[in-house]
C-alpha cells in the first residue's frame, strides 16, 4: 500500500518517534510511506517527502517534526476538501495517517465521513485529548516545566520573593497540575477551578512568613476576571500568547500581599528538545499501531493508550469532548497547597 502521513497543529516532542514507528512498521507490510509537509497545508498544496528507513532511522531522539507542521484547517480554505481528495488521488494514497491533537483529528474525522481512508495518532502536550490516558509530548513538556520551577525556586529564595510560573494549557490544566504538584508549588491555578484571589494571597502570605519565598504555577488558559478580545486561529481558538496571565497574577499577588512578586513564562520552550523516554516509547507504539489499523481497515479511528495497552477508538470519541482535569484531581491538588 501507499500510505500518506502528516503532522498538524503545534509541534511537540514525540512527533519524530511517531513518524519513525509508522515507517518501521510499514516496512513489515511492504508499504511505501509518503510524508505531506506542513500538516493539512501540505496535502492542500501537494508538498511531499518520501520517507524511507534511512530518512527516519536516526530521528527518535529529535524534537519537532521532520515533516514540519501548521495550524491549517482545510475546511476554512476555498475548495479545501476537494483539493485534498484530488491530491490523495494524484499521489495514489491508499490510506492516510494524521498525527495531531483535537483540531487535526477533527479534520481527519470529517474527511473520513467523506470516504477518505484515514487513521489518527494522538499528540498534544496539553494531554487534553479524550480516549487516551496520555498523549505524547505531555511528559516531556512537564519535565521542562518542573525544571524551570526548580530554577525559579533558587531565585525566589535568594531574593525573598514570590514567583509565578506561567505554563501552557488552553482549556485543560494538566500541565499546570502536574508541574505544580511535582515541582512543589505553593499554589496552582488551572482553568477547571474557580479562582479565589483572596484565599490564594492569604495562603501565600502565610507561606512567605514561614519560609520567605513562595511559588505559583498558573495555566495560560485560566479564566481571567477581565474582558478580553483577541485574535483567533482557523479553528476558532483565541491566540493566548498575548494574554500575559503570569504578569497579571503576579500584579494581583503583589498588590494584595505587599510582597515583591515576579513572573516567568516558558512558553514554546516546553515544545522543543529531545522527547523523554516515556514519550519516545508511547509515540513509537502509537505510530506502529496506525499501520496495523490501516491493514485491518480500522479507518475513522485512532490509536490510544489505555493502561499499558495500545487500543483503537473512534475519532468521534476522541474529538467529541476535551479531557478536563476532574474534580478528584483538583481535590488531590489541594492536599499539597498547605
Amino acid at each position: 500500500m501507499k500510505v500518506g502521513v502528516l503532522t498538524g497543529g503545534g509541534d511537540c516532542p514525540g512527533l519524530n518517534p511517531a513518524i519513525r514507528g509508522i515507517v518501521f512498521r510499514a516496512i513489515d507490510y511492504g508499504d511505501e510511506v509518503i510524508g505531506f509537509e506542513e500538516g493539512w497545508n501540505g496535502l492542500l498544496e501537494g508538498k511531499t517527502m518520501k520517507l524511507s528507513l534511512n530518512d527516519v532511522d536516526q530521528i527518535i531522539g529529535q524534537g519537532g517534526t521532520i515533516l514540519f507542521t501548521s495550524r491549517t484547517n482545510p475546511f476554512k480554505v476555498e475548495r479545501g476538501p476537494e483539493r485534498i481528495l484530488e491530491n490523495l488521488h494524484k499521489f495514489s494514497i491508499d490510506a492516510l495517517v494524521a498525527i495531531g491533537g483535537d483540531d487535526t483529528l477533527g479534520v481527519a474525522l470529517r474527511l473520513s465521513k467523506l470516504g477518505v481512508h484515514v487513521v489518527g495518532v494522538p499528540k498534544t502536550m496539553d494531554n487534553d485529548l479524550s480516549g487516551s490516558d496520555f498523549t505524547f509530548g505531555f511528559d516531556t513538556s512537564v519535565e521542562v516545566a518542573v525544571d524551570a520551577l526548580t530554577r525559579l525556586r533558587d531565585t525566589a529564595k535568594s531574593h525573598k520573593r514570590i514567583i509565578v510560573l506561567e505554563v501552557m494549557g488552553r482549556e485543560a490544566g494538566w500541565v499546570a497540575l502536574y508541574t505544580g504538584i511535582a515541582g512543589g508549588a505553593d499554589w496552582i491555578l488551572v482553568p477547571e477551578d474557580n479562582i479565589d484571589f483572596d484565599a490564594m494571597c492569604k495562603h501565600l502570605k502565610k507561606d512567605f512568613e514561614r519560609k520567605e519565598y513562595a511559588l505559583v504555577v498558573v495555566s495560560e488558559g485560566i479564566n481571567l476576571p477581565v474582558e478580553e478580545q483577541g485574535e483567533v486561529d482557523q479553528f476558532g481558538h483565541t491566540l493566548l500568547r498575548k494574554r500575559g496571565v503570569g504578569d497579571l497574577i503576579a500584579d494581583i499577588i503583589a498588590e494584595k500581599t505587599g510582597i515583591s512578586t515576579r513572573s516567568a513564562a516558558i512558553g514554546h520552550i516546553q515544545r522543543g528538545g529531545p522527547p523523554s523516554v516515556f514519550d519516545r516509547m508511547l509515540a513509537t507504539r502509537l505510530g506502529a499501531k496506525a499501520i496495523d489499523m490501516i491493514h485491518e481497515e480500522e479507518f475513522g479511528k485512532m490509536s490510544a493508550l489505555k493502561g499499558n495497552e495500545i487500543i483503537t477508538i473512534p475519532l468521534e470519541e476522541a474529538t467529541g469532548q476535551i479531557k478536563y482535569v476532574s474534580k478528584e484531581w483538583i481535590e488531590f491538588m489541594r492536599i499539597f497547597l498547605k
